[in-house]
This record gives C-alpha cells, sequence and structure tokens, in this order.
C-alpha cells in the first residue's frame, strides 16, 4: 500500500525556513490544479446559467463602455486627438483588453472570499482559488477575443502576422491583473471596503491608461502615463491587434519581468497571511 502524505502543523512560521516554504508552495500549486480545474468549470456554469444573456455578458459592459465614449467623442464633450487609428477601433480595443485586465484583478479577492466557507473547515491548497480565478479570466478573454477580432476586421482593420504575438500580450495583462489582485486579497479579507472600493480605484486608474485616449503629450499627465506600467502592456496589446509595429518592447519586457517578481512577493505574502486570516474567520 502506498505511503500516505503526513501533514505536520506547527505554530512556527513558514517564513522561516524559505527553502521549504518555496517547495510547499510550488507542490501545492500542483496539487490544485486539478481542484482549480473544477472550482473554474462550477464557477463559469453558475455564472451564466440564470441568464437571459448568458455569454453577452462577457463583453456586454466593454461594448456599453465603447459606445458611452464614441458617444462623448460624437458630441464634443470631450476633444479626442488623433490616435493614428479610427477612434471606434481605438477606444473598442481599449476598453476590452481594460475589462481582461480587470477582470484579472478581481479575480483573486473575490475567489478567496467566496470560498470563506470552505476555507474554514477544510485543508486544501489555497493556490486553488488563485488558479480558479486566472482560468475564468481567460475563459471570459477568449470570449471577448472572439467578439474583438471580427469586429476589427469589419472595421476594416487587419491585425497580420502580429496577431500571432497577442495570447502573450493577454498573459501580460493576466500576469499584471493577478499580481495586483493578489496583493490586495489579504488586506480585501479584513476589510470590505477593499472590494467596494477597487472598482472606484481601478476607473481612476483607467483614466491614467491609453485605454479610452492616447497619451498626452507633454505635462504632468504625459509623465503619468510614461511611469504607469500599464501602458505599455495596453498599447503594445492594442498595436498587435491593430497591425502595428510595438514601439514600447522594451519597456513591455521590463513590465512583464516586474510583474513577475511581485508576483512572487505577493504570492509568499498570501501564503503566509492565509492560516492567520483563516484562524480569524474560525474564531
Amino acid at each position: 500500500m502506498a505511503d500516505l502524505k503526513v501533514t505536520v502543523y506547527t505554530p512556527e512560521s513558514s517564513l522561516r525556513n524559505p527553502r521549504r516554504m518555496l517547495r510547499d508552495m510550488f507542490g501545492d500549486l500542483l496539487a490544485g490544479r486539478e481542484l482549480a480545474w473544477q472550482l473554474a468549470l462550477r464557477d463559469i456554469k453558475a455564472q451564466y446559467r440564470q441568464t437571459a444573456l448568458g455569454l453577452l455578458w462577457a463583453f456586454i459592459l466593454p461594448l456599453a463602455n465603447t459606445a458611452a465614449w464614441l458617444l462623448i467623442q460624437h458630441t464634443g464633450v470631450v476633444t479626442i486627438r488623433d490616435t493614428g487609428i479610427p477612434y471606434p477601433v481605438f477606444v473598442f480595443t481599449g476598453a476590452m483588453l481594460w475589462a481582461i485586465f480587470m477582470d484579472a484583478v478581481n479575480a483573486p479577492l473575490q475567489q478567496t472570499v467566496a470560498a470563506k466557507p470552505m476555507l474554514a473547515k477544510i485543508n486544501f491548497p489555497r493556490e486553488a482559488l488563485v488558479l480558479s480565478g486566472i482560468y475564468q479570466t481567460l475563459f471570459n478573454a477568449a470570449i471577448k477575443l472572439a467578439v474583438l477580432i471580427p469586429a476589427l476586421w469589419l472595421m476594416g482593420v487587419t491585425p497580420g502576422v502580429g496577431l500571432a504575438f497577442l495570447p502573450v500580450t493577454v498573459l501580460s495583462l493576466v500576469l499584471a491583473g493577478t499580481a495586483f489582485g493578489l496583493l490586495l486579497t489579504p488586506v480585501g479579507m479584513l476589510y470590505t471596503d477593499i472590494g467596494k472600493g477597487l472598482p472606484l480605484l481601478m476607473q481612476f486608474f483607467m483614466f491614467l491608461t491609453p485605454v479610452v485616449f492616447p497619451m498626452p503629450s507633454a505635462g504632468w499627465a504625459a509623465t503619468l502615463f510614461q511611469y504607469n506600467p500599464l501602458t505599455p502592456l495596453i498599447v503594445t496589446a492594442r498595436e498587435t491587434l491593430t497591425g502595428f509595429t510595438p514601439h514600447f518592447l522594451g519597456d513591455y519586457l521590463s513590465v512583464n519581468v516586474g510583474m513577475l517578481a511581485l508576483l512572487a512577493v505577493v504570492w509568499v505574502v498570501y501564503r503566509a497571511a492565509m492560516p492567520i486570516l483563516i484562524e480569524r474567520m474560525s474564531a
């Protein structure tokens, strides 16, 4: 008979033994893949089962955002300078890409909060919750892209061979969103204000990113856009979709390296904080 895995619980912090902690982290990540897949399937089915519009909800909000900005631009309330491509294409691609990023930001906190009863009663790899959120984000991103790419063709935009690079740029947005979302998750578990205030914060952050209007050419706003880590991610993904040569490739690569480092750090924080948070939930 195969030996059963033995788990030893100790009050000693896992941070005191980094090598063992890293081994356990990656071990639980691999062990949680199947559970994460099952959780993702359950949540996706529940998300669309009792809706009249079904999968349309995956892209109806970006479409509404696009329509609102087209109306604002058409009525002259806001003057949009030259974007290099037709403004409907610019704002439509930006809204869809931003929606993918937002899904990734929201996923870790939403998944962990929804699993509170399970966390307090069952011992399972906590990484499964994060993986489940990533799976769901990728599923919704695939639906958005399935609408976006044919729409670009109808608008007269040919992505070209750069379209093969699109999955990489989408994964970059998911990576950045997951890193930011996981950073907020431990605090969001303690204070519901985080989850409630996150949409407002991200709406403000969107205006500092070339999502619905191009980068300013000068002034303090241009500086903020330039140092915004999401700028090269959004711009590179849009240029990939619209057939342009990426202009921020160096910054794009640097931001991805930084996001990988951030994700590694916040993963350790998440791992160390979860036993404390579960203890407080069980009290």
